[in-house]
């Protein structure tokens, strides 16, 4: 009887650990899932958005989000490589995007990122993959869907870069110069 009462006086103390545990790797479940939400929320209010200025803003913190799904030590590597990506000094900038998709591969912004340095080094092979690997993490990224129909026109395939342009304003329909892109698009397929 004695050692049943203690069983279950030590039983709690025991589960205080299992309990702290669980809890600390469901707040960033909680975190994750409130982001997600909160995309969705955006990405339904993207398609409705009343102005071009209330849509760039709810595309800052679509960006915004996307960014900050990653590591924070990612998100210093994503800055320093556009920062490079910016100043054309693309080899410097891949290198960043490597680093940042090695602390966090399931960030679609990193693979998005990387994709643009490939691109500007000439490489439209490896930055079409990049492009497939970011758009398998995010379906809805419109900036992914954007750099492929850049590539496939570049390419020489402006039917693929019409369809890629098309999938982008979908999700957002007030894209900067979307509509002007879509148009020529549709002039050359």
């Amino acid at each position: 009887m004695r050692a049943a009462l203690i069983a279950l006086i030590a039983l709690p103390l025991l589960l205080v650990p299992v309990l702290a545990e669980s809890q600390s790797q469901s707040a960033p479940n909680r975190a994750q899932e409130s982001r997600r939400a909160e995309l969705d929320s955006l990405f339904d209010g993207l398609k409705a958005a009343p102005d071009d200025a209330v849509a760039h803003m709810m595309e800052g913190r679509i960006r915004t989000l996307w960014v900050e799904q990653a590591s924070p030590a990612t998100v210093l590597l994503l800055r320093r490589g556009a920062r490079n990506l910016a100043a054309r000094t693309h080899d410097e900038a891949l290198e960043d995007f490597d680093a940042a998709i090695t602390l966090s591969p399931q960030s679609a912004e990193a693979w998005h990122q990387r994709a643009q340095a490939f691109a500007a080094l000439g490489d439209p092979a490896s930055a079409a993959r990049d492009l497939q690997e970011a758009l398998r993490l995010e379906p809805r990224h419109f900036g992914a869907l954007l750099t492929l129909s850049l590539l496939q026109e570049e390419a020489g395939d402006a039917r693929a870069a019409l369809r890629s342009m098309e999938a982008a304003l979908a999700l957002h329909p007030r894209l900067r110069g979307g509509a002007e892109r879509l148009r020529e698009l549709r002039r050359k397929a």
